[in-house]
């Protein structure tokens, strides 16, 4: 093993290990710790309030990019809410997001999921409705859960930011 890898591995070791312990709950690893240590946005709380509080601090619009986060609004079945972070555009209707705490793996909820598929399920493409990949059934669900958009980390493109968050 090189001392570039073991260092990078290391690292990623140490990162791991300092995530704050509320990201590690019965259950496992929480979604919103998890999209912050791998997006780099720095918002807190439940996942559902990070949208409101991005306001100000980080673009948000409705074009998926890569290294942004989709944050899912609360509704009943899902009352936090839920964020994911874009690791890849497939097309202008489906996404591949990094997410944890989503699917129940081996019998638990808490496991970190890579690159699964996120449908645009939108009647206007917008991406205010999703169907996301679940494990237990080995493709993407039926249902459509409602979301706010993406929110853009630092790096991230602003033309297709919402003209709201766009200082003139």
């Amino acid at each position: 093993m090189t001392k570039t890898m073991r260092a990078i591995l290391g690292s990623m070791l140490l990162a791991c290990m300092a995530a704050s312990p509320a990201a590690v709950s019965a259950q496992g690893l929480q979604c919103a710790p998890y999209a912050r240590m791998i997006s780099g946005i720095q918002l807190f709380g439940a996942a559902a309030s990070w949208w409101n509080q991005a306001v100000g601090k980080y673009l948000r619009g409705n074009t998926p990019e890569i290294g942004s986060v989709l944050v899912f609004k609360a509704i009943g079945s899902m009352r936090s809410g839920h964020v994911a972070t874009v690791s890849q555009v497939v097309s202008d209707r489906v996404i591949k997001v990094t997410h944890a705490n989503w699917s129940i793996i081996n019998g638990a909820r808490g496991k970190i999921e890579r690159d699964v598929t996120v449908v645009d399920a939108s009647a206007r493409n917008d991406w205010s409705e999703v169907k996301v990949w679940f494990a237990p059934i080995g493709k993407v669900g039926n249902k459509a859960y409602p979301v706010n958009g993406f929110i853009y980390n630092s790096n991230a493109k602003t033309a297709s930011a919402d003209a709201s968050d766009i200082k003139g």
